[in-house]
């Protein structure tokens, strides 16, 4: 569509104001007040940290990055520079994570928007990374400013939708060394959200710490203070750290931005084709990313990062919302709260079309990751393709899969007033409760209202049009568009913004898109 957006009125509009509004629930901190679901025993989460600290002893870490070799000969890690490989003793990882914060928060341009990682909070972001896209009305495409500014316009118009990814689709038209600039600028125009930005080396991550703090008119001392963005570390796995993805981390926690260590471990390819084995693995690694952070600052914020799951051993290719996933998502949250860090998951899926695999191969993963007490759910809205591409309709069909977990997670109130003891008194036996006061009083409020479901009987959804689920999120996620509002940004801002992004391209030079 890639229609204008409405600048934002002096007042945010609601269901109540506009009921002809998508239904959505109100903007809120979500927190998880059960108890997390524990599937290792005590004993076999030590028998997997043993395990980690082993392989970081014994078989080590490939580190190409001169500069964080340095820190960790100076840390006194053993370093072997001809093969650029560390080995760390399990004292020195326990002191160093010592340091980490249990919780932090991530402060973007409006602060009514704050982050809080950690603890019993839940935040879902929007799909990071695709370099396609596709809706059902123009097909699949090559990711593209247009469409990538419409998915941000998308998540900032859903409240359960916490912050952005880092690129929700690449914009695959503008020069690679440049784009991340225009990517962080729509960021911060089109949604007034915290963000993940680019780790791939220094530039890249410096760029989008300037530019939250531009946003927030605050210097680079003050955003170390208060943290605005954040990123992902991916890992090589098995056990290498390039070049570019180590020197983004050092930039970042040199400034006092929260890094995510996410080792990217695929049971049968890059991990063993056991989980305990493949969870020994992504702990080894995700803690060592978290040790050269706090080798740069100590106490900077850091996230455990977890993304394991299996392939399909009869062709290679990756598999999501498997068993094994949801089971992997469950037993990371143990791990995390083993070394009291705050934990990133994932929902995804492999199919290639919103439809029911999509869904369900989503939702189980989803479930995982709620179980596990994830602090961070990344991907949470429009994976598709095994993140190949960023779909609208999967992203609809998410935020009504993350909706109703919201709403699940509600705790139950059981008082005078929810007992009703006085309508149960006043309706004969054999009677029913629709005209009831108690009934009338809460009828609008008393059950979640669906964005996406249909639950009209089957003569009627013919006569509207007799649409799957996957026909309505487009027509959901074209009205969205439509209901999107730009928030506001001061004007001096706005220009103070453009000048970097111009200033900056001018500095990088032009490159081959």
């Amino acid at each position: 569509m890639n229609a204008e957006p409405r600048r934002r009125r002096s007042s945010r509009r609601t269901q109540a104001d506009k009921p002809d509004l998508l239904p959505q629930l109100p903007a809120r901190m979500v927190r998880n007040p059960y108890p997390p679901m524990e599937l290792l025993s005590a004993d076999q989460v030590e028998a997997i940290h043993d395990a980690s600290m082993r392989i970081l002893e014994e078989f080590g870490i490939e580190v190409m990055n001169g500069r964080a070799l340095d820190l960790f000969v100076r840390a006194g890690a053993t370093v072997d520079r001809e093969r650029q490989t560390v080995r760390l003793d399990r004292e020195m990882v326990s002191e160093t994570i010592a340091t980490t914060p249990a919780s932090f928060d991530l402060t973007p341009r409006n602060p009514e928007r704050v982050v809080r990682l950690g603890g019993d909070r839940i935040n879902f972001t929007l799909v990071a990374g695709p370099p396609n896209v596709h809706d059902c009305e123009r097909g699949r495409r090559a990711g593209n400013m247009g469409d990538y500014r419409d998915l941000v316009r998308l998540a900032q118009h859903f409240n359960c939708i916490t912050m952005l990814g880092n690129q929700v689709c690449a914009p695959m038209e503008l020069p690679a060394n440049n784009r991340h600039l225009d990517t962080y600028r729509a960021n911060l125009v089109e949604t007034d959200k915290s963000f993940h930005v680019s780790a791939i080396g220094r530039d890249r991550a410096l760029d989008g710490i300037r530019m939250m703090a531009i946003a927030r008119g605050i210097s680079l001392d003050e955003m170390a203070k208060s943290p605005g963005v954040t990123t992902i570390i991916s890992v090589n796995s098995p056990r290498r750290f390039d070049g570019e993805m180590a020197e983004g981390l050092m930039t970042m926690a040199e400034h006092g931005q929260p890094v995510c260590v996410t080792p990217f471990t695929l049971m049968g390819a890059m991990s063993p084709v056991t989980l305990a084995g493949a969870l020994a693995q992504q702990n080894a690694e995700a803690l060592f990313g978290i040790v050269l952070a706090q080798l740069v600052r100590p106490g900077t914020p850091v996230i455990y990062g977890a993304f394991t799951s299996n392939v399909d051993m009869r062709s290679g290719a990756p598999a999501f919302g498997t068993p094994e996933n949801a089971r992997a998502n469950i037993a990371s949250g143990q791990l995390a709260r083993r070394y009291r860090l705050p934990y990133r998951t994932t929902p995804g899926s492999a199919s290639n079309a919103a439809d029911a695999q999509g869904a369900w191969e989503t939702m189980m993963a989803l479930w995982g990751a709620v179980l596990g007490h994830g602090n961070l759910i990344y991907h949470a809205a429009g994976w598709q393709e095994g993140g190949l591409t960023a779909s609208y309709e999967k992203f609809v069909m998410d935020v009504e899969m993350i909706q109703h977990v919201t709403e699940f997670l509600k705790p139950i109130t059981v008082d005078e007033d929810e007992l009703a003891l006085d309508a149960l008194r006043r309706v004969p036996t054999g009677g029913h409760f629709f005209g009831d006061a108690h009934t009338l009083e809460r009828y609008s409020t008393a059950f979640y209202q669906p964005l996406l479901s249909n639950w009209q009987n089957y003569e009627s959804w013919q006569e509207a049009g007799g649409l799957d689920a996957t026909r309505r999120a487009t027509r959901v996620w074209k009205k969205a568009l439509e209901e999107y509002e730009q928030p506001a940004l001061d004007e001096a801002i706005r220009e103070e913004l453009d000048a970097y992004v111009v200033k900056r391209k001018e500095e990088i030079g032009g490159g081959e898109p």
